[in-house]
């Protein structure tokens, strides 16, 4: 990442909206800002397949449900934050399972970029598929996007949610029964 380059840009743009890069507040926002995107888009180049660690799983195949995971990313439209949470369902097959943490890193990983949130859900969807051989994955992801409360339309609080089904969870009873899950308070 060319942190240079993003400190000239951050100037341009102060420049270009009718501020001081100079002024006392905004003298340090150039670095500021380069030191964000390099911290926040870290992973850009990152292989998001590394973030799942597979692990044997003795138990066989039954429903595997890891909800809330906290996400914030970057719309690439307008580069502006959009942010939420992603449940991830899936069911292991060949005795495998993922790191409830990978799924974490995995959603961090592909997060942390420029984004859409509908090719974020997707894809996180078809690398758990491939990676776990599962013959079923469920991603949803809700979402509130800044670039729909800030601008335009201007409707703060709206939630997008976006659903990648792959295998047995084409299935609408099998949607079901990860939807009431998901939406539980306690999981008996």
């Amino acid at each position: 990442m060319d942190q240079q380059k993003i400190k000239k840009a951050v100037k341009l743009l102060l420049e270009a909206i009718g501020e001081s890069p100079q002024r006392g507040g905004l003298r340090a926002t150039p670095q500021r800002v380069a030191k964000f995107y390099q911290e926040f888009l870290n992973s850009a180049k990152k292989n998001p397949a590394d973030a799942i660690k597979v692990y044997p799983n003795p138990t066989g195949q039954d429903l595997v449900i890891t909800k809330n995971i906290l996400f914030y990313s970057l719309c690439e439209h307008h580069l502006l934050p959009f942010f939420g949470k992603t449940h991830i369902a899936y069911i292991p097959a060949k005795n495998k399972i993922a790191g409830f943490s990978s799924l974490a890193r995995l959603v961090e990983n592909l997060a942390h970029r420029p984004q859409l949130q509908e090719r974020l859900t997707s894809q996180m969807a078809d690398l758990l598929q491939k990676k776990l051989a599962s013959p079923g994955v469920m991603v949803i992801i809700e979402a509130e996007h800044l670039c729909l409360s800030m601008r335009g339309i201007k409707k703060p609080g709206t939630v997008t949610v976006t659903v990648a089904k792959r295998g047995i969870f084409k299935d609408k009873l099998q949607q079901k029964q990860v939807l009431a899950l998901i939406k539980a308070d306690i999981v008996s």
